[in-house]
This record gives structure tokens, C-alpha cells and sequence, in this order.
């Protein structure tokens, strides 16, 4: 055998005894049909194979290459498989021993917005940065009908090499569309699934294939599509993995049934459920920030920090969404999923490793500590028509896609607490609005009063004036700044708040890659530490379905503010409740 396989036997032998010199022996040779690849592959005792190699993700966090477990639901295994171990996980060798493999990408409503500006700009940065493998083709499928050069020149109209100039721009773009096909059908159609089916093993070549389906459509065809690409167009060989966009449901019940209905076509680990808020660089750097700085976790509790603020605003209203904003709100669309995840990541206990179980299984703790929200700790409200500066600003009722007299908040503020021993009594504020002064999304940390502070007559009454204040913008120019006293140079005593001051476009010149490339490079290798698990869903649904049912059962009315305010006044006296003033009114944030 070792005659036969040469270096490459020796490479794997090499690695495995290095790294699991236990499993030497029970290293086997692999390969499929005439046109696979050598692949190799061991077991290992008690644990699922497909960790037994790993690579790196952007991340830095350990990833397997290909995975069986990444298989249709309710594989059935062999009687003998089952009694040594459920899953055997294979692991190709370098590309420049065995090139075999194939990846197959299929953007599922390729024709809409999403997929025009996000989902297509960010696969072709990944294969500008060579981050995707060398062979691997894309699929457009949506109704509209459109031939592979029709796609091609939509896509080139929103693919730019933003992420530096270098000069083989051109010739990239035109490999990438080189690589991008179309295919048209109805969602519900097995048929045309089987057609996709044919036209992927055409271009796949007889190769082991893994294919990834992004699913940028309405959530109520969801379970059509997955039904039919799982049956018909799910690859035999390699893994299958689904991305879902949000929204998952609309409360408790309607999310478990979706997960119910994903779960009779896929399994748990083949559901990739995508927050492109959870790849913000920022969000990505707040754990970094707390494990691997000394000076930030021992005053991660309640024994420093005073509240803890997460502010999402946009200076824009509804305008193009109003009829599928209408349907879900403020509170669905942003606070249940984009500011809980962002929240539970800052307040989780330090998880055991970098492993994506590992820390989605201390979100979920968060979440299940968190108390249900009660209306008296809520403010709603719904921008309305405004004039600025010789313009007028429509209401949000003015939108012709919205219903007139419509409740649906466009704004929310929320006071939530975590009854936990690290968290209990500090408030966690969060607002989310659409139509406010600024476009930001950030987390405020304020730190408690400097007890006995000797210097308290230099800051008068005011003591938030003296609160030191950690900063982390998410956007718009990514910062991490923390709000200090210090005095001002001269013969007398005055002191002044300033910021030590990381911006992140000053320190770090390179682009910043946007959060569907992180999380699309994620998805294609494997690493779900940034997707949501399905109990973390329902943890979340928990906290926010009562609050939404009472709302709408008692008919709520939201409270009005103009369209380019700070918002309604109810969420000022909210903070205030709370003995809190809201950090992004201040002069140096606005």
C-alpha cells in the first residue's frame, strides 16, 4: 500500500502521528469511483470523525474540511458502521496532490435584491482574495427567466474590487462570471430541482461535489425549496448544507414550526441560520476584546459596569420595504435577532473553547437566564411626516405599501435584565429605530461611579459627566474608544473627558471584508460558531412572543416622533427609570 500511495500516505501518517499518535493504525486508503480522488480516513473511538482534521477558518478557529455528518436527514447507516462509529469523516489532501473535489454554490432567488448586492459581490471578493477552492462553480435559480449571460451582466453591474486595486481586477471579474450559471423554475417544482441536479453534475464533472444553497426568498417558500433540493438536488457524495435568511417566524410557534418543517429535510447541522450582524467586524472583535485583554474581565460583571447600551438607528424610513416591514416591526426585524445575539455574546460566561458548540451553549444560558419582557419596560413608537431645512419627509403611514393607520412600530426601547450572579440588577438598554437623526449601530458599556471619588467638586452634580464609558462602534467607521478623565494642561485643576481612541480605518488601512463574506467563507467550511442553533432561537422567541402578543392584542399605539428626531420622548423617561441616560446623546456623539 505504501509503495502504491508514496509521499502522500506519509504526509497523512506523518500528521496523524503527530497529532493523534493513537489512531496511527487505523489509518485506511479511500476512493470512490474512476473520477474521485484518493482521499484517507481513520476513526476515531467515541468521537464523530469529522474532527479528526482541521483547518483554520478566517477566524481562527479549528475547522474540518468535508464532513458525512453534513448528510441528508435520516441517512441510514450499516449495522457494522454503527457499532465501530456513526460517522466517517475524509479529508482531501492538498490541492497540489488531489484536486478532486468540487464545490457548487446555488444562490436560491437570484434575481433579488439581496442576492444582487450582498449575496454575489460577497462570493466574488471571497474568489478575488482566493479564499474559495479552486474549482467551484455558481448557480442563479429564481422564476424570473434569464439566460447565464443575462445573470452574468446583472451581476458585473454590482461586483467591484473595493477590497484594494490591483490590477488583475478585470481578469478576476471575468473568471468569477465565468463560473456563474442560471437556471429557471418554480420553488415548489421537484422537477426543476432535478434539472438544477443535472446541470450541477455537468459542470461538477464527474467530481466529488459539496454543495451550499443560499435561500434568499420570502420565509414562506423556505420549506418548499428545501424539500425539493434536498430530495433532488442534495449532493450524493459529499455534504449539503442550507443558508436560511431571516426572518425565522414571527414568534414562538410559527419558529418552531419552520424548524420543524426544516428538520424533516435536513438535519440540525446542515441549517445554517444567517444574522449578517453576528460577521460585523465589530461584533466579531468583542470577544477578543473581553478573553484575551486582562484588563477588561475582571470588570466584565456586575460589580463594575452600571448598564450596558446596544443602539441600533438608521436615518431612513421603510421606503421600497414598507409592505414587508409592516408585516414584521421593528422589534422582529432588529431587536429580536440582530441585538439579542449581539447581547448574549457580550454577557456570556467564558466558554470552554472557540468551538462553535462551545460558545452557542453559553448564549444559550444568557438567553435563558434573561427575564421575559414586560410591556412596562417597553417604549413603541412610529416616525411621522416632517419638514427640514425646505424638504418634507413622508410619515411611515404615507408609504402606499403600508396599511393606513397602521401600529407597527418603527421604533423600539427595550430595558432587559439577566437574573444571573455576573449580571443581576444591571439594566441592558437597547432602541431600535428607522427614520432617526444618524445611521449607527454600537455598545455602550458605562462603568459605576468612582466610589469616594476625590474629585467629584470638579464635575459638579453630574456624575455621568465622570463615567468612564467603553465604546465599540459596529458602524459606521469601526471604533473601540474608551471614555477617560484626565486633566487639562495648566497651573490650575480642570478636568476633561477624553477618549482613547482605536478607529479602525486609521490603524488598519485595508478595507474591512463585509459580514456576508465572513459568513459565506464560514459556511462553505464547515464553522457555525456565528450561525444560529435552533434552541438559541427558540431562547430568544421566549423572551420577546408575550411581549408581541400583548401589543398586538391590546392594539397598542405607537408614539409618534418626526422623521429625522432622536426619537420618541418615552425613551428618554425609560432610561430614566432605569437611572440611566443614554450614551449617544451626548454633544462628542451625535
Amino acid at each position: 500500500m505504501a509503495s502504491i500511495l508514496g509521499p502522500s500516505l506519509s504526509i497523512v501518517t506523518s500528521y496523524a502521528s503527530r497529532n493523534e499518535p493513537q489512531f496511527v493504525s487505523k489509518l485506511t486508503a479511500v476512493r470512490g469511483n474512476s473520477h474521485s480522488p484518493l482521499w484517507f480516513s481513520y476513526t476515531r473511538p467515541g468521537n464523530p470523525a469529522r474532527n479528526h482534521f482541521q483547518l483554520k477558518s478566517s477566524n481562527g478557529v479549528l475547522l474540518n474540511a468535508v464532513s458525512s455528518k453534513d448528510g441528508l436527514a435520516g441517512t441510514s447507516s450499516t449495522k457494522e458502521d454503527s457499532k465501530s462509529q456513526p460517522l466517517q469523516g475524509l479529508f482531501p489532501l492538498s490541492n497540489s496532490e488531489c484536486t478532486g473535489s468540487n464545490l457548487s454554490i446555488t444562490v436560491v432567488g437570484a434575481s433579488g435584491d439581496l442576492a444582487k448586492k450582498k449575496i454575489f459581490p460577497a462570493l466574488f471578493a471571497l474568489f478575488y482574495e482566493d479564499w474559495l477552492p479552486e474549482n467551484f462553480i455558481v448557480f442563479g435559480f429564481a422564476r424570473t427567466k434569464m439566460t447565464n449571460e443575462e445573470l452574468r451582466n446583472m451581476i458585473s453591474k454590482t461586483l467591484t474590487c473595493r477590497i484594494d486595486k490591483r490590477e488583475n481586477c478585470e481578469d478576476k471579474m471575468d473568471q468569477f462570471l465565468k463560473r456563474c450559471f442560471y437556471h429557471s423554475g418554480q420553488y415548489n417544482s421537484e422537477e426543476h430541482f432535478s434539472e438544477l441536479d443535472i446541470k450541477l453534475k455537468e459542470k461538477e464533472g464527474g467530481k466529488l461535489s459539496n454543495r451550499l444553497f443560499y435561500l434568499s426568498i420570502p420565509p414562506n417558500i423556505f420549506v418548499d425549496v428545501v424539500r425539493c433540493a434536498s430530495q433532488k438536488a442534495s449532493s450524493k457524495d459529499g455534504w449539503t448544507r442550507v443558508i436560511v435568511e431571516k426572518p425565522f417566524g414571527r414568534d414562538s410557534e410559527s419558529s418552531s414550526e419552520l424548524t420543524k418543517c426544516l428538520k424533516q429535510y435536513l438535519t440540525e447541522d446542515q441549517i445554517f441560520r444567517i444574522d449578517h450582524y453576528l460577521g460585523k467586524e465589530l461584533v466579531e472583535n468583542l470577544s477578543v476584546l473581553r478573553f484575551s485583554n486582562l484588563v477588561f474581565e475582571p470588570l466584565w460583571s456586575r460589580n463594575y459596569i452600571r448598564n450596558v447600551q446596544i443602539i441600533f438607528s438608521e436615518d431612513f424610513g421603510a421606503e421600497g420595504r414598507g409592505g414587508y416591514f409592516d408585516h414584521y416591526g421593528i422589534i422582529r426585524d432588529i431587536m429580536q435577532n440582530h441585538l439579542v445575539q449581539i447581547l448574549a455574546l457580550f454577557a456570556m460566561e467564558t466558554p470552554v473553547s472557540l468551538a462553535a458548540e462551545d460558545i452557542r451553549n453559553e448564549k444559550v444560558k444568557v438567553l435563558r437566564s434573561m427575564r421575559p419582557l414586560q410591556l412596562e419596560n417597553v417604549v413603541v413608537g412610529q416616525y411621522k411626516g416632517h419638514s427640514k431645512g425646505g424638504k418634507s419627509y413622508p410619515a411611515y403611514t404615507d408609504d402606499p405599501t403600508v396599511p393606513k393607520g397602521s401600529l407597527t412600530p418603527t421604533f423600539a426601547a427595550a430595558a432587559l435584565f439577566i437574573d444571573n450572579a455576573r449580571w443581576d440588577g444591571v439594566p441592558f438598554l437597547m432602541k431600535a429605530g428607522k427614520a432617526l437623526h444618524t445611521k449607527r449601530a454600537e455598545i455602550r458599556v458605562q462603568f459605576r461611579h468612582v466610589p469616594g471619588n476625590l474629585y467629584k467638586r470638579n464635575f459638579g452634580t453630574d456624575l455621568d459627566k465622570a463615567t468612564n464609558e467603553l465604546v465599540l462602534r459596529v458602524q459606521p467607521d469601526e471604533a473601540i474608544y474608551l471614555k477617560i478623565n484626565n486633566k487639562v494642561p495648566g497651573l490650575g485643576m480642570r478636568l476633561d473627558r477624553s477618549d482613547l481612541n482605536l478607529l479602525f480605518r486609521a490603524r488598519y488601512p485595508s478595507e474591512i471584508p463585509d459580514a456576508y463574506e465572513r459568513l459565506l467563507l464560514d459556511a462553505i467550511e464547515g464553522e457555525r460558531r456565528l450561525f444560529i442553533r435552533s434552541d438559541e432561537l427558540d431562547a430568544a422567541w421566549a423572551l420577546f412572543t408575550p411581549l408581541l402578543k400583548e401589543i398586538e392584542n391590546k392594539k397598542i399605539a405607537p408614539e409618534l416622533y418626526p422623521y429625522g428626531s432622536r426619537g420618541p420622548v418615552g425613551a428618554h423617561y425609560l432610561a430614566a427609570r432605569h437611572n440611566v441616560r443614554w450614551g449617544d446623546l451626548g454633544s462628542e456623539d451625535s
